[in-house]
């Protein structure tokens, strides 16, 4: 079988065991008699493991020349995190699996560089948005399927499913094709971290890339499943509203990298993405219906879709084959602090002043990544004719 279709094949099965479960998560809590604060806390262990993880892996992994095993052990990971949620249900275990999970994440610095390694260096973004369509993909199942379990078998079968699928992906991912990382003596040092901390872009797209993952984590994997819960929603259908948040990003991931800024260029990709979700991010607590609420959260991943991918090809475009795991791990460990900031912070302001403050305050922090996204390309003398 074709390497890169095994590959996304390990891809897909290991993000369908993270996210089976996570439309529901926050409602599953709450039932669980969990405070708004738990809640964001839950939500936010996630990105906490991968932000103290990630750089660490892309260094040794670099250090090593070596990718496949982390995948290896990624996906077993994912066994463990839901395992212990089906096992012994309570905020604490929610706690526990969502940090294991977060560690699991992790190992997606192997997943993307790994994949781009199939391609040329210059084809990054393309390689990039492809395996983050797949990465979807894989959500978007795991949603549908998680949704229909927790409806004819309760919620804790959800995570029996996503461990049963994680051991899928364990046992496939040893089929995974290795490429040589480097050339003998040309592997990672860790004095070669001053070269791309050096690199203001490196430093500018990573926050970019963390103030997505907050909007996103703060509400569309945070606390949107909660509004829509109070509006009287079941389990299935939070998984419809995540699923359809999901579904437009598998197309306009893999074409974000190549069609999609062919047509309106990197700038006007990245401020279009980021004004839908700021605008977005505003009005979901004042979302009456949920009917509305489902036509909200397409827009919203059409938006998720035309910026995080793009991000994420662009930090590594123009690095070294060596350096290639230790930038994406800093990417990601940078990232990983939006996934941990988003729902801490909506939560704890939703404790203190009400969920709608905390939407508000994170359609600010929107705001800030459209400001930064202008700086960025001004500071490249980046000219805005498609803006006249």
């Amino acid at each position: 079988m074709n390497k890169k279709i095994v590959f996304c094949i390990v891809t897909a099965l290991f993000w369908c065991s993270l996210y089976a479960y996570v439309p529901q998560l926050g409602s599953f809590a709450k039932n669980l008699r969990a405070s708004y604060r738990m809640i964001g806390l839950i939500a936010g262990s996630y990105g906490i493991s991968q932000t103290l993880l990630r750089i660490p892996l892309g260094i040794v992994s670099d250090m090593l020349g070596k990718r496949k095993i982390f995948i290896v052990m990624g996906s077993l990971v994912t066994v463990m995190s839901a395992f212990i949620i089906f096992s012994m249900p309570s905020p604490i275990s929610l706690l526990v699996g969502r940090f294991l999970a977060g560690i699991a994440a992790a190992t997606w610095v192997n997943f993307t560089v790994m994949y781009a390694s199939y391609y040329d260096l210059s084809e990054s973004p393309k390689a990039l948005g492809i395996i983050n369509s797949v990465n979807r993909a894989g959500q978007f199942i795991a949603m549908l399927a998680g949704g229909i379990i927790s409806l004819y078998f309760g919620m804790r079968h959800v995570f029996l499913f996503s461990a049963a699928i994680g051991a899928l992906a364990a046992i496939l991912s040893l089929m995974i094709e290795e490429e040589k990382c480097v050339e003998d003596g040309q592997l990672f040092k860790v004095s070669d971290m001053l070269l791309f901390l050096k690199k203001k872009d490196v430093i500018t797209i990573s926050i970019l890339g963390a103030l997505s993952q907050l909007i996103t984590y703060g509400t569309t994997l945070g606390f949107t499943p909660v509004v829509a819960f109070n509006l009287g929603a079941t389990y299935y259908q939070l998984g419809i509203i995540t699923m359809l948040f999901v579904l437009p990003q598998i197309l306009v991931s893999a074409l974000s990298g190549s069609v999609i800024i062919n047509r309106l260029g990197e700038r006007n990709t990245l401020l279009i993405g980021f004004v839908i979700n700021t605008v977005l991010s505003i009005i979901i607590p004042f979302v009456p219906l949920l009917g509305i609420l489902y036509a909200v959260q397409m827009i919203n991943g059409i938006g998720m879709a035309l910026t995080f991918p793009l991000l994420t090809g662009l930090v590594i475009r123009n690095v070294p084959d060596r350096l290639r795991n230790a930038v994406m791990g800093f990417y990601q460990a940078v990232f990983g602090l939006g996934m941990i900031i988003g729902p801490i912070l909506l939560g704890t302001v939703g404790d203190k002043y009400g969920l709608m403050v905390g939407f508000l305050a994170v359609g600010f922090m929107g705001f800030l990544a459209i400001m930064l996204t202008i700086y960025y390309y001004l500071s490249h003398d980046v000219l805005f004719k498609s803006l006249i």
